[in-house]
């Protein structure tokens, strides 16, 4: 890591015995279902359209998200990437259109429902408790799956005891997947920039999500971040996740995903495979070739 500051700690178990790579993965997330069969749609939009008064930001999108892949979903700024997912994780409603998951509509569920659904999502704009630890942060997350009601907290009951200790160890866990797990202790806005954004990915993961959306993770890495940035990427998807991604720097998503959809002013101009994507007229005009096309034309 490039901003480590020492060597990370072996994450133990309640035992105190270290705990093997293959075993984070089982602690991370013993519960979710990952014997899928990938490929098969997982989220699926449906001509979804959302409108601002007498603006569209999105306007009749259609795509699908395969289980086990990394989709990326590209375009020049204002083309409704964000809208996209604001709407896909029930903060805006659409004004048409459907976004279903494995066959039901997510339209009119609360967040916190589409969560429990299976979908989780990072923010441009970090959002982390600043006073709180980095595994007091992940905690949080975790707290999405817990069964425990407000009595049994308040009165400690033997469930809400076992949640506890659970929710520290698979905190750990998640910190150690992430690579910041000797950070553990540290209040989260003393981490420096990278690592910050690293603990929300820990966080996002610790709902569980079959479906975690990463919007813009890059920003404000230099090239050696982007690089670590990628492989946690392909670890998370290794390790049974579908990602979504939204991201500004081309040569970490034509590096990173699978497939990539082209949004601009809104629409859908494009879908395919990275390398045709790279060579498509459409998003070379919209996207991909507008930087070169300026040098040319010596505009600024």
């Amino acid at each position: 890591m490039s901003e480590s500051s020492g060597p990370q700690e072996a994450v133990t178990g309640p035992d105190g015995v270290p705990i093997s790579q293959e075993e984070i993965a089982d602690i991370v997330a013993p519960d979710r279902e990952i014997a899928v069969s990938e490929g098969e749609p997982l989220v699926q939009l449906d001509e979804l359209t959302v409108q601002f008064g007498g603006l569209t930001a999105l306007d009749h999108v259609t795509f699908d998200i395969k289980r086990g892949e990394i989709l990326g979903l590209i375009g020049p700024n204002g083309a409704g990437k964000t809208t996209c997912f604001n709407a896909m994780t029930g903060v805006y409603k659409p004004s048409s259109g459907n976004v279903t998951m494995e066959g039901v509509s997510l339209l009119g569920k609360k967040r916190h429902a589409i969560t429990r659904a299976g979908i989780a999502r990072t923010f441009q704009n970090i959002r982390l408790f600043g006073e709180m630890t980095a595994l007091e942060n992940v905690v949080v997350g975790l707290d999405a799956r817990h069964r425990t009601s407000v009595p049994g907290a308040i009165f400690r009951t033997p469930r809400h005891v076992r949640e506890e200790r659970e929710s520290i160890d698979r905190g750990m866990a998640l910190l150690e997947f992430v690579g910041i797990a000797d950070q553990a202790t540290s209040p989260s806005r003393s981490l420096p920039y990278g690592y910050q954004r690293r603990l929300e990915i820990a966080r996002a993961l610790a709902t569980e999500p079959k479906l975690l959306c990463l919007d813009e993770p890059a920003a404000g890495f230099n090239p050696a971040e982007k690089q670590e940035l990628m492989q946690l990427i392909r670890q998370i998807r290794d390790d049974g996740y579908t990602v979504l991604l939204i991201e500004h720097d081309m040569k970490l998503v034509m590096g990173v995903t699978d497939r990539i959809v082209v949004l601009e002013f809104g629409r859908k101009i494009a879908e395919g495979a990275p390398q045709q994507i790279q060579q498509d007229p459409a998003v070379i005009a919209a996207y991909l070739g507008v930087e070169e096309d300026e040098d040319d034309d010596g505009v600024a």
